[in-house]
């Protein structure tokens, strides 16, 4: 079974309390359910993790280079200036979708660079929690 890692990056730990006008009263753990239960009906494994720290994403991407078929990832901030992340992403061989829970393109205008969308074979944002579904329907879709 295909492997696909989600990776979640600083502060998405609060959701559900944090800033509910862009991220609403979903946490974390509703995610992991319906990504987990999506994946399921997708044949795919998951292995769903969240960091508030650079280093530790940067390790887990090193990891997915041998354990996993796909990336999903929402860097969160680390978005708009991690370069190492992206290097990460980069020495990474199968598809990687990049998720934004809220439209970032709506909000302050250092939110509408990305450094991971140089890297993503696509980018979902402002779908709310449902990118995270979308971005696994597409992955199974590539690496069928």
């Amino acid at each position: 079974m295909p492997t696909v890692y989600v990776l979640n990056g600083p502060n998405l730990n609060l959701l559900g309390q944090r800033q509910p006008e862009f991220y609403g009263s979903t946490t974390l753990a509703d995610i992991e359910r319906d990504c987990r239960g999506l994946a399921a009906d997708l044949g795919l494994d998951i292995a769903f993790h969240q960091s508030n720290h650079e280093a530790v994403l940067i390790d887990l991407i090193h990891e997915a280079r041998q354990k996993a078929q796909a990336i999903v990832i929402n860097p969160a901030a680390f978005t708009h200036t991690s370069v190492a992340i992206l290097d990460a992403l980069n020495a990474f061989d199968g598809p990687v979708i990049e998720v934004h829970i809220s439209n970032v393109h709506k909000r302050e205008n250092f939110r509408h660079h990305s450094y991971v969308s140089l890297r993503a074979e696509g980018v979902i944002a402002g779908c709310g929690f449902h990118g995270y579904l979308l971005a696994l329907r597409h992955v199974a879709r590539l690496i069928s």
